[in-house]
């Protein structure tokens, strides 16, 4: 079992910044995607971006150029840099890890965060 555990969400006004972090421990040998989904009232979850082992990014159309991702390996611990936040980024955001060594993908509880005008 792998178990996530997210910090960083809260409320902001737009055009304010948050950095959300998410960390990984449990059954771990190595964890190949790490990233983040998110899922307003109403809506699907979608992708707002996902890194790989290696460093390999992808983003959200949404988010491009307003969030970037990272993740340090040896700490199993994904980040997420959020600038120029707009109302409509107000969601429950849920980290997500695939480990190299099982087909599951393991999320998170979530954490929300809420752009206020």
């Amino acid at each position: 079992q792998v178990q996530l555990v997210e910090s960083g969400g809260g409320t902001v006004q737009a055009g304010g910044s948050l950095r959300l972090s998410c960390g990984a421990s449990g059954s771990i040998f190595s964890i190949n995607n790490m990233g983040w989904y998110r899922q307003a009232p109403g809506n699907q979850r979608e992708l707002v971006a996902l890194i790989s082992r290696g460093g390999t990014t992808k983003y959200g159309d949404s988010v491009k150029g307003r969030f970037t991702i990272s993740r340090d390996n040896a700490k199993n611990t994904v980040y997420l840099q959020m600038i120029s936040l707009k109302r409509e980024d107000t969601a429950v955001y849920y980290c997500f890890a695939n480990p190299a060594s099982s087909s599951a993908t393991f999320w998170g509880q979530g954490t929300q965060v809420t752009v206020s005008s």
